[in-house]
């Protein structure tokens, strides 16, 4: 399964929305509800779900998804 397969069942997990789809170019401004709170309770579960953690730096990065993606995968390949 894919990084951005894999992201859609956290999205739709995290947002109580199985209707839910991202792709590489959705911001916090595309989905309905995603306010700080919900944005710390999505890097939790992300970090959680593929078994790695965001560094602080790399938080103010994520512009969309991405930039969320691109990171993922570069910690999978270490």
């Amino acid at each position: 399964m894919d990084v951005l397969s894999e992201l859609n069942g956290v999205f739709r997990q995290v947002f109580e929305n199985n209707e839910l789809t991202v792709t590489r170019t959705t911001t916090a401004n595309d989905v309905e509800d995603w306010d700080s709170i919900a944005h710390m309770i999505l890097i939790a579960a992300v970090e959680q779900k593929f078994g790695m953690k965001f560094a602080f730096a790399e938080l103010p990065t994520l512009e969309n998804i991405g930039d969320m993606i691109d990171i993922i995968e570069k910690k999978r390949t270490k």
